[in-house]
């Protein structure tokens, strides 16, 4: 029968200091002398998931988690400052310092899977090679697909899109919807601020699985409210400012990383990131694999995409080994 990995308890934590005021939480799990791997959260925003272990191997892993800036247990929280994706990318290579490794492998999903690239092209030397979850390639037309009325969630989910974009103006234009999120977030009125996290959160949460479980109600009562809250704030911080890249930089410096092995695994009705946009990226890149998950869309929490992981990470663990 298919499982995922048994979870296990960090054998280390700490945090990592940057050059600004922002510290780092991370942990590391599995076997100290395994292959590396470093885990790359998504959102931005929404830290490390209890089960994220899960999808590898312990005896043969080395696993290095950490929560990116402004949320989960890094601190400040919340904090929008000097919070941009070249600031995570410098973090990550600062954490590989700190933790005299010389190689890993990089396992991103979603946001995590733009920013793994993107680490990647900047590092590659420092890379075996990639699994990435759900990819997000930070193009307007990923942020639309997400955002817009144009967009796969709006023409499937209408009626929670209107809750979504309750009280915007003019949202047909995705800008315009991400600066009405980012003013009530900023707001000095709570009952607005709360309410504008709440309805960021549920959309985020009403499009990341296929089937929702009968009965799941307001969402948010079940999540902790730092948790809404770092999500809603920080997703929109990222995609208000284009993710902090240029337009489809992504797949204008593929050339940078095709060389090393990656596994491409995208829910096949994936509301939150594109589909189309994993084909596109696998078809650049000659060393890819990709596997669209029939019965899935985008969470981890979906079998077949947990299961789709794990076989990722074994794979990947047994071409190292053979390459060493």
């Amino acid at each position: 029968m298919k499982r995922l990995y048994p979870d296990i308890a960090a054998y280390q934590s700490g945090y990592l200091k940057t050059y600004s005021h922002h510290e780092i939480y991370y942990e590391q799990s599995g076997n100290p002398d395994g292959i590396p791997v470093l885990y790359i959260h998504g959102g931005p925003g929404a830290g490390l998931s209890p089960n994220y272990k899960c999808f590898f191997d312990s005896g043969r892993y080395r696993i290095i988690g950490f929560e990116q800036r402004g949320c989960g247990r890094s601190r400040p929280f919340g904090d929008v400052e000097k919070n941009t994706t070249q600031d995570l990318l410098e973090d990550i290579e600062l954490l590989r310092e700190q933790l005299n490794i010389n190689k890993w492998v990089v396992f991103g999903g979603s946001w995590g899977t733009l920013l793994g690239l993107l680490y990647a092209m900047a590092h590659p030397n420092a890379v075996y090679g990639l699994i990435l979850r759900g990819i997000f390639l930070g193009r307007q037309e990923d942020i639309d697909w997400f955002i817009s009325a144009d967009g796969g969630g709006a023409i499937y989910f209408p009626e929670y899109y209107q809750k979504f974009i309750q009280g915007v103006p003019a949202p047909t234009d995705t800008h315009v919807i991400l600066k009405s999120f980012r003013d009530a977030f900023t707001s000095e009125n709570e009952v607005n601020k709360l309410a504008a996290l709440k309805r960021w959160y549920c959309w985020e949460e009403r499009l990341s699985k296929l089937v929702l479980p009968m009965g799941t109600g307001d969402i948010t009562n079940q999540y902790p409210v730092h948790l809404v809250t770092s999500l809603a704030m920080l997703e929109c911080h990222y995609l208000f400012n284009h993710c902090f890249i240029e337009e489809n930089f992504i797949m204008q410096n593929i050339d940078k990383i095709a060389h090393l092995p990656a596994t491409l695994i995208h829910g096949r009705y994936d509301m939150i990131c594109k589909p189309s946009g994993a084909y596109l990226l696998h078809k650049a890149w000659p060393n890819s694999r990709l596997q669209m998950v029939p019965d899935a869309g985008h969470s981890t929490s979906e079998p077949g995409i947990g299961y789709a992981l794990c076989r990722a990470s074994r794979d990947m663990a047994r071409f190292i080994r053979e390459q060493q």
